[in-house]
């Protein structure tokens, strides 16, 4: 269960950074780069995904047997 919070709080974070690039792309002023919070962003994309294929490996997670 604590990996579910784990991976949605990285998630969470994930969109906060998403959405701090917008603002920055947006303003006009702005003095820091939107490379910063995309690079963050997709770093924590691949965090996520490690964690989940370790989580399945480690049988923490299984994945769904059926799609529907």
């Amino acid at each position: 269960m604590v990996i579910k919070f784990v991976l949605g709080g990285l998630l969470i974070f994930m969109v906060y950074n998403l959405f701090k690039a917008m603002i920055i792309m947006l303003s006009a002023e702005s003095t820091e780069p939107m490379s910063k919070y995309l690079g963050r962003r997709v770093l924590t994309a691949a965090v996520v995904m490690i964690i989940v294929l370790i989580a399945m490996a480690t049988g923490l997670i299984t994945p769904n047997p059926r799609p529907y």
